[in-house]
């Protein structure tokens, strides 16, 4: 009533007051007590998750979404408010992929078939993917993460545990380019829908799950080699690289002091 102090009831216990009346002793905590109905207790509120959009509202968003699409990639709504569209993925690896050796091309056969080619062979190879090779993928609203880094890989044979890789968002703000990974259980489908269609917007990446600690037990003996022989190679070009660079300042500095010579102080 007087220092206006307000206290959980549980820690009433804990607390001791100073704060006096003109000719009254101490108070006590429980004299400055709130009742547990008091509006000025205070008490954790849980953020409350948005409500799913419903069949309208999608209708809504998509029939916006196709109408700044410039090519032919609409998105489709069904029937049990369920909807189909196409995501491009840019593969941005920078190790190279195991894949099965000796493999032939996919053919529209093996695909109707769902025939997994990478199951006709135990022999393996790796080779780097095309820098920023883009991918276009026909996915569903219902599509995780998880299922499109493992749809990318099978595209491509690629036979590497998919925990290796992670897919990301990303994204363009004040000129810079930001990345955010997604977590395997988001849907990109919906990411789309909201973000639109421009790719400058929002775009998707799959990269190499960089979680700081890197899982060798995931990796094969033979990729491990061809890792090894990577490190080699770039420490000895990083090697001549400082030996190039310093032999050029040596050649500079020898050149400085010969100008220099018999000439006064």
């Amino acid at each position: 009533a007087d220092c206006r102090y307000t206290c959980l009831q549980e820690c009433r216990s804990l607390v001791a007051l100073d704060c006096r009346r003109p000719g009254q002793s101490q108070l006590s905590p429980e004299s400055t007590l709130l009742p547990a109905c008091s509006q000025h207790v205070t008490h954790t509120v849980e953020e409350e998750k948005p409500e799913p959009p419903t069949i309208q509202e999608i209708k809504q968003k998509i029939e916006k979404y196709n109408a700044k699409v410039t090519n032919c990639l609409l998105m489709k709504l069904n029937d049990d408010g369920t909807y189909t569209g196409f995501i491009k993925v840019h593969l941005k690896l920078r190790r190279p992929v195991t894949v099965p050796a000796g493999i032939r091309p996919q053919s529209i056969y093996d695909a109707l078939k769902e025939v997994n080619l990478a199951d006709m062979t135990d022999k393996r190879t790796s080779f780097y993917l095309p820098l920023d090779a883009i991918k276009q993928l026909h996915i569903s609203s219902t599509t995780t993460v998880s299922e499109v880094i493992q749809g990318l890989l099978k595209k491509f044979m690629v036979v590497d545990n998919p925990q290796k890789f992670a897919l990301f968002k990303e994204m363009r703000k004040d000129g810079q380019v930001l990345f955010q990974k997604l977590p395997l259980t988001e849907y990109p489908l919906y990411l789309r829908l909201l973000a639109g269609p421009d790719t400058d917007v929002l775009s998707f990446v799959l990269k190499e799950n960089e979680t700081g600690e890197v899982e060798w037990d995931a990796f094969s003996i033979p990729e491990l080699q061809n890792f090894l022989m990577i490190l080699d190679k770039e420490e000895k070009d990083k090697i001549q690289q400082v030996r190039r660079k310093y032999e050029k300042f040596k050649q500079r500095l020898q050149q400085t002091l010969k100008e220099a010579r018999g000439k006064p102080g």
